[in-house]
């Protein structure tokens, strides 16, 4: 999904800005950094590098997501599991977003995109319950996210 977007927006004539684990395989982005926004440190170095090299930055689109869980059902599930999941699929946007949206609302103006899940509401208790219980917690985040900012011109 974050691909796709990458190349629609860039080819609508944005200025894109992109990040991945894996090394750039020729994205059309603007801005490519390497690097796990699942981890404290990496979200701060992509944050630093728009900053850097864009001055900021209009919309957020955050589509990281995934999960790596066993099947077995909740006790399958150790604290490591759950801190994994719920740092790439809910603490990434978080973080982001704290180190971004100073940004746009310094501009008044800007969007954020988070991408969530149906499992948000019809998770599969055999193998992603933490997934799921991550990405209801990012559409709950988001919508506080909308009344706090909307106000201000963010949506």
């Amino acid at each position: 999904a974050g691909e796709a977007i990458v190349h629609r927006l860039a080819a609508a004539g944005a200025t894109v800005a992109t990040t991945a684990r894996s090394p750039d395989a020729g994205s059309p982005a603007e801005l490519f950094v390497q690097a796990d926004v699942a981890t404290l440190d990496g979200a701060a170095n992509v944050a630093a590098a728009i900053i850097d090299r864009l001055g900021g930055i209009d919309i957020v689109i955050h589509s990281v997501g995934g999960s790596k869980s066993p099947g077995g059902g909740f006790a399958a599930l150790s604290d490591r599991i759950w801190q994994d999941e719920l740092n790439l699929n809910l603490l990434a946007a978080v973080r982001l977003d704290r180190l971004l949206v100073p940004r746009m609302i310094e501009q008044g103006s800007g969007a954020i995109v988070h991408i969530s899940s149906i499992q948000r509401r019809l998770p599969l208790h055999e193998s992603t319950i933490a997934y799921a219980a991550a990405k209801a917690a990012l559409s709950n985040y988001s919508k506080a996210l909308s009344k706090e900012l909307g106000p201000q011109g963010i949506r």
